[in-house]
């Protein structure tokens, strides 16, 4: 399925599981998601069921939002407690949409107390007490940490997921690897089907093939990590300097904001450190995983200036990560965005893109770990494996049965939605929007910022409607990325997207296609391609096509194919 059939669903009020490979787009599509529900005027609750995970994507723990806090059972005694609470029953009342993102990583028993406490604070008997519930995750990635001796239960096993019954968004393209003997092996690994070749490839890892990039490496415990870190900073000459955090707002929910923030609450920094950077700034041109080199110190400010791998120089001015609620901020932490990166844990790097990487699995010890620390690099020519556990590369065969589920799934309620017309889609937002007290929002209102209540989310995707702005006034993909200090492949996947939800014309993307097809050949060949194969997936285009062309190239050439197919 691809992104726009993923949120026309969202937007009927269905309660959903969005999932997908890594790199597939779940946190953009959230994202559209979460913009358009503020846009309408819903309430929407974004939460997560880890601490990073929340601060990622601006909202609270799951635990903090329902009450639920570090409890394993809920007492009759403990239910009365919570309900009784007047900040925890005015959000869980208001609220009309639940986000949880990182699913894979809540245990079903603590999802079961959550709808527990929706039903009873909301006074209904259906699942989360009639709230739109939208799980975000892939149960590929890392399991739900239990205590000891505790039996784990995914959450799909729980019954309030039972009782949700959510229609299953498989997100079906990759935006991160393009190197298909790494999706080849990564595809294996969600298999269950790791042969000695897999194996044999990944012992072939010793070297980092991009020169002057020192990689990240990433270790399963904590205490690896810090002490390569410190090691590699003490042994930099030159003065330290120091960059201390700046919060502001609740106690309690500063101190989750501190705790989980990739960067530290203080900050060292030397000329020459190996920093990674740990926020998205698409204007700025860095995004969390971005990897670099402190290269000196602004001599006003003292913000420390990097050189990406791109050869990029970047003034790093500190930035915020927020808990918002109701388009409230309650509480917010200033930093500068880095952290040092000779090395991170695997748990740290998920949801990361890494340029290069070099990965220790000999102490990998629950399922997920090494496809987590796998999928992190955009390709094996960035990728080092230092040390393998013969057991790093399995994943849970419940997993692996349940997977096979949700993409037939998938398939099904793509079949149905497809088969619906636009008029019929618009009814169906029309009246959840309607229902639930809102006003349908148009398509601009989504996008630009400045509009009504649309505060943090949207702006962060306000990269977009400056690429459709510089792209609608006749600029080239060339010109657009160097006005926006950006690669062109990122300005095209831009204009990709946009595209795919109808904010630029055909013509736009047509120009955009012939700047890299002049002679129109190859997009003649790709078109023929899909209609032989479908457009479906990138990988069948690209072999059916004698891999002459690029999937940037191919992916644009597609998305046109929908559009007229749409006329």
């Amino acid at each position: 399925m691809n992104q726009s059939r993923a949120l026309d669903i969202l937007k009927t009020g269905a309660n959903v599981f969005l999932t997908g490979e890594p790199g597939s787009g779940k946190t953009y599509v959230i994202n559209q998601y979460i913009a358009w529900l503020e846009a309408a005027g819903l309430a929407v609750a974004v939460t997560a069921s880890t601490g990073i995970a929340a601060t990622h994507i601006g909202g609270m723990t799951i635990h903090s939002w329902s009450g639920a806090g570090a409890r394993d059972n809920l007492t009759q005694y403990d239910l009365d407690q919570i309900a009784s609470r007047e900040t925890t029953v005015k959000r869980v009342k208001k609220a009309q949409v639940l986000v949880i993102d990182e699913i894979s990583m809540m245990d079903g028993k603590l999802l079961d107390i959550v709808d527990v406490i929706c039903r009873t604070i909301r006074q209904r008997t259906d699942a989360f007490g009639g709230l739109q519930v939208v799980f975000v995750g892939d149960f590929f990635q890392l399991p739900p940490v239990t205590r000891g001796g505790d039996l784990m239960r995914y959450a799909f096993e729980s019954r309030a997921w039972l009782e949700t019954r959510p229609l299953i968004c498989y997100l079906g393209d990759q935006f991160r690897q393009e190197d298909e003997k790494l999706l080849a092996l990564l595809s294996s690994i969600r298999r269950n089907e790791i042969e000695e070749e897999h194996y044999t490839l990944l012992n072939e890892q010793t070297d980092i093939d991009y020169e002057g990039i020192e990689p990240t490496r990433l270790y399963t415990h904590n205490a690896d990590v810090d002490a390569v870190n410190a090691t590699k900073l003490a042994s930099l000459l030159g003065k330290p300097r120091t960059f201390s955090m700046v919060g502001r707002g609740s106690k309690p929910l500063l101190e989750v904001l501190i705790k989980n923030c990739l960067s530290p609450d203080t900050l060292q920094l030397k000329e020459d450190a190996m920093v990674m950077c740990t926020k998205n700034n698409f204007e700025a041109g860095y995004v969390n995983g971005t990897l670099a080199r402190v290269a000196a110190f602004d001599t006003d400010t003292g913000h420390p200036i990097i050189e990406t791998t791109d050869g990029r120089t970047i003034t790093m001015i500190p930035m915020s990560w927020d808990i918002i609620e109701d388009g409230k901020i309650r509480a917010s932490i200033e930093q500068v965005p880095l952290r040092l990166a000779w090395a991170i844990t695997v748990h740290k790097s998920q949801g990361m893109s890494l340029d290069a990487a070099e990965v220790d699995l000999s102490k990998a010890f629950v399922y997920g770990q090494g496809y987590v620390a796998l999928s992190r690099v955009r390709s094996l020519a960035g990728l080092k494996v230092l040390g393998m556990n013969p057991n790093a590369l399995q994943v849970d065969p419940k997993v692996v049965a349940k997977d096979k589920h949700f993409k037939s799934q998938s398939e099904t309620a793509e079949d149905t939605f497809t088969a619906m017309t636009e008029a019929e889609l618009l009814t169906l937002h029309t009246q959840f929007v309607v229902s639930s007290g809102g006003k349908l929002p148009s398509l601009e209102t989504v996008l630009t910022p400045g509009k009504r209540v649309l505060a943090a989310r949207v702006k962060k995707e306000s990269t977009f409607e400056q690429t459709k702005l510089l792209l609608q006034a006749g600029k080239s993909v060339t010109d657009i990325a160097k006005a926006r200090g950006m690669a062109t492949s990122t300005i095209r996947g831009h204009i990709d997207k946009l595209a795919e939800i109808k904010e630029i014309s055909t013509e736009d993307l047509k120009r955009v296609i012939k700047e890299l097809d002049e002679s129109g050949a190859a997009t003649k060949a790709i078109m023929a391609a899909i209609k032989k194969h479908t457009d479906e997936k990138l990988k069948p285009l690209f072999e059916a096509t004698g891999e002459q062309y690029d999937y940037e190239l191919i992916s644009l050439v597609r998305t046109l194919y929908r559009l007229e197919a749409r006329k």
